[in-house]
């Protein structure tokens, strides 16, 4: 006859989940978390009433000893990446100097399914509990997790709804054609009483200096560096001006009046990631919507100017309004400036061929001083300007064949359906091949033919689109060209850098001491020093 077994149980002495002997009098230390947003509460009113409730909360309960309210004020819950008060009462938990963490909801702990239970798994390994007051949910308990999971995912998803509902509303606000300029960091424009966009006289003149000092020659860079001596703060406040913040005051439209709007877009409304607006979402461009600080066709000339800095591949850092202009007329290189007697009153600035001792053979192209060229270019200029009228005509002439692209735009379009025929007979070969026993030497030529066919399709499209975009640019040039004309003077015809960027292309300098002015409107002057 089999002995009976004899079992005896032997009682857990210690907390399953934080490892704390069962019977131990040892009081829990809790810790309370506390945010508030731009989203409204319906419990808690303020930070300060959250930060009071939660410390007389902990407090009023025996067993539970008091360690921290930890806080995060205007910040948003998709992400835990900017919450610095949430930040440090995780690593106080996780370096054993909390027991349990009581917060009103899970909405309020994280938004963001995956941070919300990465945290509180990282929090359970290390015997933390957590404690979502609204739902009444324990993180050591068997369906805490669980619980969280869906709670979490509903709070995600209440966001994404929120952030939708942004977006729609600020769109709608977009085609309504409404201009919104963050104010804070924006130079030369405060919010009115009209809620609309007015001008702010000093800083105004600021944003006129930097254009000004553009059209004068002057490099981003240098523009930048004069901002910084002179001890202007930056549209930020900031002491140090960077390259980048003038050349994006020199590019923003707002500043002659108008306003493209959406220029970013949000694309992760998680990690509130942006993007620039390549043509993904819709743009609005709304002219005439404020006061002009910069005279439209100044902000277009300034416009040229940048683009013709980018595309010029020989860069200077030249202040000239004379750099990389004055080509040498023996091997095509342009004139650099160089400073003679830099230390001494008899200090002069002279412009010399890059290349002239380079090589074997020396460039025969003389130095030119800078007052001989500003001589030179009034003397062109009063030559080319004659028959004011009959240039006027000519350069009006000129723009009007320039703006007409409707044989270019017939043909691009003619050419885009028939690239999306050629792309239907592509897929159709692709797909009889897959389905049908083809002979693969019939298919291979055929599908070879249809993609050469195609290829040379967007070429000839490619073509057309750049010899447009050539048109468009040479009319701009045009334009200023004709504007600069209207507005001369004869009689007080001088040197301006702004005149002499509207109006020279470049110069090529000869041996002879010939000077050949190619002006935007295609008319040549020559003139010797």
């Amino acid at each position: 006859m089999a002995t009976a077994k004899n079992v005896t149980v032997i009682p857990a002495t210690l907390n399953l989940h934080t490892g704390t002997p069962k019977a131990s009098n040892k009081k829990r230390r809790v810790a309370g978390y506390a945010r508030v947003s731009t989203d409204s509460d319906e419990q808690f009113t303020s930070y300060e009433a959250q930060v009071d409730y939660y410390t007389n909360y902990i407090q009023s309960r025996p067993e539970w000893e008091f360690v921290e309210v930890y806080t995060d004020e205007g910040i948003s819950a998709l992400n835990t990446k900017r919450r610095e008060g949430f930040k440090r009462m995780i690593v106080d938990a996780l370096n054993g100097k909390i027991d349990l963490i009581v917060t009103k909801s899970v909405s309020r702990f994280a938004r963001n399914t995956v941070d919300s239970l990465t945290t509180v798994r990282d929090l359970k390994d290390k015997g933390v509990e957590v404690y979502f007051e609204k739902e009444n949910i324990w993180t050591m308990d068997s369906k805490g997790e669980f619980l969280i999971t869906i709670m979490s995912s509903i709070a995600q998803e209440e966001s994404r709804s929120i952030s939708e509902n942004v977006t729609w509303g600020q769109r709608k606000r977009f085609a309504d054609g409404k201009v919104s300029i963050p104010y804070k960091h924006f130079l030369g424009y405060k919010k009115g009483t009209d809620g609309l966009p007015e001008i702010v006289p000093e800083e105004a003149k600021i944003v006129r200096d930097i254009y000004r000092m553009f059209m004068e020659g002057m490099t981003t860079c240098a523009i930048a560096n004069h901002l910084t001596k002179n001890e202007i703060p930056t549209p930020s406040g900031k002491q140090k001006w960077q390259r980048q913040t003038v050349e994006s005051i020199l590019r923003n439209e707002k500043y002659k009046g108008s306003a493209l709007l959406q220029k970013k877009y949000t694309v992760d409304f998680l990690q509130k990631k942006m993007k620039v607006n390549e043509g993904e979402v819709p743009q609005y461009y709304v002219e005439h919507s404020h006061p002009a600080i910069i005279v439209p066709e100044e902000w277009e000339r300034v416009q040229l100017e940048l683009n013709r800095r980018k595309d010029d591949n020989r860069r200077t850092l030249c202040n000239s309004p004379f750099a990389g202009k004055l080509i040498c007329g023996d091997c095509g290189e342009i004139l650099g400036s160089k400073v003679w007697h830099s230390n001494s009153k008899y200090r002069r600035t002279i412009w010399q061929c890059n290349a002239k001792f380079k090589g074997d053979k020396k460039c025969t192209t003389p130095h030119l001083y800078e007052d001989d060229i500003k001589r030179c270019f009034v003397t062109a200029l009063s030559q080319l300007i004659t028959d004011r009228e009959a240039l006027l005509e000519d350069g009006r002439m000129i723009m009007r064949q320039l703006e007409d692209t409707t044989a270019i735009d017939t043909e691009c379009e003619e050419l885009i359906q028939e690239m999306d025929v050629v792309t239907e007979l592509i897929k159709k070969c692709v797909n009889d091949n897959t389905t049908q026993a083809i002979d693969q030497e019939e298919y291979i030529s055929k599908y070879n033919s249809l993609v050469e066919r195609h290829e040379k399709l967007q070429s000839r499209y490619d073509y057309l689109k750049k010899k447009k975009e050539r048109r468009l640019q040479q009319y701009d040039k045009m334009s200023y060209f004709v504007f600069a004309v209207i507005e001369l003077d004869e009689l007080e015809l001088q040197f301006h850098p702004a005149l002499w960027h509207t109006t020279v292309d470049r110069v090529t300098v000869f041996a002879d001491e010939r000077l050949l002015f190619h002006f935007k409107n295609g008319s040549e002057v020559e003139v010797r020093m």
